[in-house]
């Protein structure tokens, strides 16, 4: 199965679709031809095309070719793989069962919480 996601006039997904493999090839043009009109692009739920899988109120960015969903906060930036960055990396990638950390917007800092 295929999925499109069809946009407005800002770029903003409207709602995503799944297409027959058969119709995949000219997946845009069935979508247009079916749903009668609207702006159309395909998407993949394992991020393989256009870097993340399209979701109702994500953006796309044609420049970067991407979805991409909401600003998480303020001071984060977007990446050119369409992904949210901190200002600041999170002190430890790793899980823990003993502590994690939550991302505080006022000091633009982590904070470390214990479970």
């Amino acid at each position: 199965m295929a999925h499109f996601a069809e946009l407005d006039d800002n770029n903003i997904v409207l709602r995503v679709v799944v297409v027959d493999d058969e119709h995949e090839a000219d997946g845009v043009a069935w979508c247009e031809n079916f749903y009668k009109g609207g702006t159309w692009l395909q998407t993949s739920i394992t991020g393989s095309i256009r870097k993340n899988y399209a979701g109702i109120g994500d953006t796309y960015d044609a420049e970067l070719d991407a979805f991409y969903g909401a600003q998480p906060y303020p001071s984060w930036s977007l990446d050119e793989e369409a992904r949210w960055q901190p200002p600041t990396p999170c002190p430890d990638g790793t899980i823990h069962t003993d502590h994690f950390y939550l991302w505080d917007e006022d000091s633009e800092t982590w904070e470390r919480h214990d479970r």
